[in-house]
Formats: C-alpha cells, structure tokens, sequence
C-alpha cells in the first residue's frame, strides 16, 4: 500500500501515541491509547513509535543542516530581527553511554523566535518559535540549530540576531559574524552575583553600577575589591566572577538601532530560556529517576520541541503518509438494517464490563436479566 507509518501502526494512531509519549511516560502512554482506541499497545511498542519517529525528524534535521550551510534557502519567513537564546540541560545516563559518558550528560537547547505577542494583562508569549535538542557535540549542534532556523526564517533577511546565553563556549560558537550581539543571561548573570558577592551592600552597588551601564567602573569595583578582601575564598570567588562578566550590558540598552517591530508584536528583554528549558525538556525528561540513552533522549527530545512549537501534527503528517492504489480507492457504502445498528463488532472497549451476579438468593431476579433477549430478537407466535 505504499504505507510510510511506523510499524503496523497508522498515521493517526502513531501521531497519537506521540502525543501522549510526549505527556508522560511510555507505560502511560500506552495504557491511555489502548483505553481510548481499543488498540493493544505496550509501552515497548510506544518507544518503538517514538525511535522510528525521531531517527526520520534527526534525518530530516541533518538534511535541513547540509543545505543551510552550503547556502540553499527555503524558509519562507521575512524577519529582519532574530532572538536567539541557549542553554543546557544535565540528564542521568543508563547503560552503554553511562560508561561511556559518566553518569550524565548535557543535553543542549536552543530557540530563536522573531518576537513576543501580549496574550493577557501580564503575560506575553514567543511568536514564530521554533526549537532543536541534542546530546550531539557544539559544532554539530550549531549546523542543526541553523537548519532548524532555516526551515522557518528566511536567513537572507535576517539582519541582527540577538544571542542569549549563560556564557558557555559551546554558546559562544554561535557568533559566526559581526550581526550576532552576544549577552549573558540575566538569570544566570544575577545568579553569579549573588553566589560570589556575600556582603549585601557589595551587591547593591554591583548592580546599581550594572543597571547604569557602568560597565569599566563595575569591573574596576571587583577587581579592587578581590584585591581588598583578606579571606582567600572569598577572593577566588570575586575573581571568579570577574572572569565571568565579559558581556554585561543586555542587548536592549546598548543603543543599537533596531527595525520596527511587525505590528502586533514587541521587542522585549530576552531572558525566557530558564522557562523553556523546563517547559520543552525538564518537565518530561528530569524527575521520576528517569536515566537515558543517547539515541532514546535525542528522540523523544525531538518530538518535544516539535509539540512545544506546535510543528508536531505539521512534522507528522510530513513525515507518515501514504498512497493508496487505485484498486483501493473504490468507495463501498454498506446500509445497515435496524436490527444490526445497535450491535457492534471488534474488541473496543464499549463503557460495559463484565461482572458476576451475587449468589445469595435476595439477588436471583439479577441473574435472570441477563437471560433476557433484546426486543429486536423476540418473536411474535401469535
């Protein structure tokens, strides 16, 4: 039949199993879609769903990656200003790779999205998002994440990119050129300061000279007090952090000019990857003792980004579809007579269950509903 699903499994039922895989874990997964279909699932068959899935989105990925880069265009969306922001994210490792690896591993995360829309009276959402996860090294990850990009964004027309990142030297390799302005993460900045400054009113002025862009007086600041300081630990922390703070002042106020946000959007601070890390991978992957596999990670990681920006129906049907021949195609109608309407075939699960009738005498009248025909069935001798 030309079928491309997974397994004997069809497009609408893997598409769904995928989802629920998504909310929880296989077991669940399996459990939900055999109540509601009727379908027998194991949750071995649910993970096979998901690797047969992620292995085509990861092909799908690294096509995407060789064009990009050898210059090919096919992103539709005409943005001339791109948010991008970075993090990582630490998973238990089982098996070969935990030999291999060490007891964890850190999964990279990346989101770019062209700007935020105001759905509420405090709250604002990304637009355009889209998002890659992997265990793979910086480089190869850069490629993805650049495909990933491309697939939606036209990059030609992108002009600036804003990138956000705690600083680490697998984000860093994100600056290819001049158009991408680098800044440190505000949660991860703010959280440096309050783990290496201890007195409160060294922390007080850090900041005040922070948010007064400052920025040559506030490393003067630290450098002269590392070097007042008489504890040695205390010390080392303030270099530290020093050493830390290359890029401080946020993207929005270094008095770049920026182009017009499309209507209905706005150009906000960055700062929303602590938020999506969690929401795209941490809420799934981290918690219940859960250790992984390279191969079974990337997977189901791929499929989280995909429902995360609402891409995973769109990359379905993309990715399972089917042409019938046309000796199949031949509409059969079939009219059912009024006694065949209320029966039903298959083993779906129809809201009865079976059950036994208590053998104590006050409850024989029970039994012997059970014996009663449907009046459909009842003939007339008369």
């Amino acid at each position: 039949m030309g079928m491309t699903g997974t397994g004997f499994f069809s497009g609408v039922l893997s598409e769904q199993i995928a989802q629920s895989c998504c909310d929880g874990s296989c077991r669940s997964a399996a459990r939900s879609v055999s109540e509601q279909t009727g379908q027998t699932v194991s949750h071995t068959a649910a993970w096979n769903v998901i690797r047969s899935l992620g292995r085509r989105i990861d092909a799908h990925e690294r096509q995407a990656a060789t064009l990009t880069a050898a210059g090919f265009i096919f992103g539709t969306l005409e943005m001339p200003l791109l948010f991008e922001e970075q993090d990582g994210i630490w998973l238990h490792l089982q098996g070969r790779p935990r030999k291999a690896y060490g007891s964890g591993k850190e999964m990279k995360l990346a989101i770019a999205y062209d700007g935020v829309r105001k759905v509420g009276k405090k709250r604002y959402e990304l637009t355009n998002k889209v998002a890659c996860a992997n265990f793979e090294s910086a480089g190869k990850f850069q490629k993805r994440k650049e495909g990933v990009i491309a697939g939606t964004y036209n990059t030609d027309e992108i002009e600036i990119r804003f990138l956000n990142g705690d600083g680490a030297v697998w984000i860093r390799r994100g600056m290819a050129d001049a158009a991408v302005h680098f800044q440190l993460d505000p949660f991860h900045r703010n959280k440096a300061i309050f783990s290496h400054v201890c007195d409160p009113d060294m922390r007080r002025e850090i900041f005040r000279l922070l948010y007064s862009k400052q920025i040559d007086d506030l490393l003067a600041y630290i450098e002269a007090l590392s070097n007042s300081v008489e504890d040695e630990d205390e010390r080392e922390h303030l270099v530290t952090l020093l050493t830390y703070f290359t890029r401080l002042v946020p993207c929005h106020r270094r008095g770049l000019e920026l182009p017009e946000p499309p209507e209905g959007k706005e150009y906000r601070r960055m700062g929303a990857m602590e938020s999506n890390v969690f929401t795209i991978l941490g809420n799934r992957v981290k918690g219940r003792r859960a250790c992984w596999s390279i191969d079974g990670g990337n997977n189901l990681a791929r499929l989280l980004c995909l429902k995360t920006t609402k891409k995973l129906p769109e990359t379905m049907r993309f990715l399972i579809s089917y042409d019938l021949p046309e000796k199949y195609t031949e509409e059969i109608v079939t009219v059912l007579t009024p006694t065949k309407v209320g029966k039903s075939s298959g083993k779906g699960y129809n809201g009865f269950h079976k059950t036994t009738a208590p053998p104590t005498p006050e409850y024989k009248w029970l039994k012997g509903l059970g014996a009663l025909k449907p009046f459909s069935e009842i003939r007339s001798y008369s």
